[in-house]
């Protein structure tokens, strides 16, 4: 019988039977479990066993905590490689032991989630068995509340591979189980398995288990996207990078050369953010799966395998330093600075009071450098300042909006930020100082006289300054009234009177040409 029928044929009073909490996941999952559970009700007596990384879990909790754990203390890589000369078991100790995974926000999969529930329902003892540190899969076995027991790793035994065979055939003996795996490690133990099953396993795994057990089942399941990757790459932030195009424009330096060059320049920058915005996601997963919006995130919904987005990081900055080589040295090497500025931040600086501010906005004059560098122009000291001023008037705004998400919600301050609920009015009373700093380093640039060897008419800049007044008031007020998305670049780009504040800047300065 399949799951969904049984789900569907389930009378009232054998939901009745079920806590609360099994009952509305059963409720969820009449339209979503469409695998055929093998032998749900005629194989009572033998048990179902369930892999968790990778199966019950779309995700992998050793991959997350090292990068959880690097992200707190980088300096913990020198306990992680002398734990691994001790082998894997140590290495899971180390990392796991005493770590909270937060199970309540893990990605399950769906479909095994609706398995184990009615094996469970019908009568099945049903176990997790994973090569996870045996205190995570604890939690996560206590927090389902379904499991009849757990085998896991211990700090003296990683279960994996033939480790777990021996251990489930010592426990219920060979064709004993059944048993739910996703890949190579599991290929020993399905050999012992009754009924082997597998999801999310690779064309090469699936082939090895089709020839040892040709009754094998397969469990369906979806697979990353372009649209995932588009997301994870964050696409929508590229406009960010539109910023190497500025000094070419203030210059007065645009040619179809450099125009072209600077469109390079863009596209070196971009892969190399992508590559940042993978490695800040895996550092931060369990804290964004906690988000109000980052939640989800592709990384943290599990729609992206971790392994996957780690080899694709590398092959990011292949292809970015590739392309900023293509420029020139001066260019890579400001691309550098780029990527060991963002990692940094990734890694501990993002935690340092207002030093975060300071790093953020500095990233975004990085890429006003870069564009200089590329077409070899001088940046001027007014934009740098400018820039300066008014990127920490949107880095301090941003985490404005954050804390206000963390204050509606009666939540504690954030422990991946060193700000806390009460600094909300400071950070507002900082963002605008910041704001208005730039318009009146904009109203000093065209009061002197640099200004007249690029415009004919600078006076007419002057007009930009009550635009801006406007902007950053607008922006203020709306991050206060709790309307602004986490990123005010983000609200910048979609908000249609920013859209219109930037046009009227834009005719504002051609004007004055």
């Amino acid at each position: 019988m399949s799951v969904k029928n049984h789900v569907d044929s389930m009378s009232n009073s054998d939901l009745q039977q079920l806590h609360e909490g099994q009952r509305d996941a059963l409720a969820r999952d009449r339209v979503e479990a469409y695998v055929s559970l093998p032998d749900l009700e005629t194989a009572i007596d033998t048990p179902l066993v369930v892999d968790l990384d990778g199966t019950l879990l779309r995700s992998d909790l050793l991959v997350e905590t090292t990068f959880r754990r690097l992200g707190r203390n980088p300096g913990a890589i020198v306990g992680m490689l002398q734990s691994l000369s001790d082998g894997r078991a140590a290495l899971k100790h180390f990392l796991c032991a005493g770590a909270d995974c937060a199970p309540e926000t893990l990605p399950y999969d769906k479909t095994i989630l609706s398995m184990i529930r009615l094996a469970h329902l019908a009568g099945r003892s049903v176990y997790l068995a994973s090569g996870s540190h045996e205190d995570m899969v604890k939690a996560v076995a206590n927090h389902l509340g379904i499991f009849s027991g757990y085998f896991a790793t211990t700090s003296s035994v990683n279960l994996s591979g033939r480790a777990k065979a021996e251990r489930l055939v010592k426990e219920f003996g060979s064709k004993g189980f059944d048993y739910v795996g996703n890949g190579a490690a599991d290929l020993p133990v399905w050999e012992h398995a009754r009924q082997p099953i597998a999801i999310r396993t690779t064309q090469r795994v699936a082939t090895r288990l089709r020839e040892m057990a040709p009754h094998a089942q397969f469990v369906e399941h979806n697979r990353s996207t372009l649209s995932d990757w588009a997301r994870q790459f964050r696409v929508h932030q590229y406009a960010k990078n539109a910023l190497v195009f500025v000094p070419m424009i203030a210059a007065h330096a645009l040619s179809f050369e450099n125009l072209f060059i600077t469109m390079v320049a863009a596209v070196a920058f971009c892969l190399a953010a992508s590559a940042c915005y993978i490695l800040n996601d895996l550092v931060d997963l369990q804290d964004d799966r906690a988000h109000r919006t980052k939640k989800e995130r592709p990384l943290a919904r599990g729609d992206i395998s971790l392994i996957h987005a780690m080899l694709v990081v590398p092959v990011l900055l292949v292809l970015a330093t590739v392309t900023a080589l293509s420029l020139s040295p001066a260019f890579a090497l400001v691309l550098a600075i780029y990527f060991a500025m963002t990692t940094a931040y990734s890694f501990f600086l993002k935690k340092i009071l207002l030093v975060d501010v300071l790093t953020l906005a500095g990233l975004y004059t990085i890429r006003l450098l870069g564009g200089a560098v590329a077409i070899g122009v001088v940046l001027s000291s007014w934009l740098m300042v400018f820039a300066l001023s008014i990127f920490v008037s949107l880095a301090l705004m941003k985490r404005f909006v954050e804390l206000t998400a963390c204050a509606d919600a009666d939540r504690a301050s954030p422990d991946n930020r060193d700000y806390e609920n009460v600094d909300l009015g400071m950070l507002a009373a900082l963002s605008a100082a910041a704001g208005f700093n730039a318009v009146t380093v904009l109203a000093l640039y065209v009061s002197g006289s640099s200004v007249t060897r690029l415009y004919s008419n600078p006076e007419i800049l002057l007009l930009a300054c009550p635009i801006m007044t406007y902007w950053i008031g607008r922006a203020l007020i709306l991050a206060q009234r709790r309307q602004m998305q986490d990123d005010p670049v983000v609200f910048a780009i979609k908000d249609p009177m920013s859209r219109l504040s930037g046009l009227a800047m834009l005719a504002v300065f051609v004007s004055a040409i």
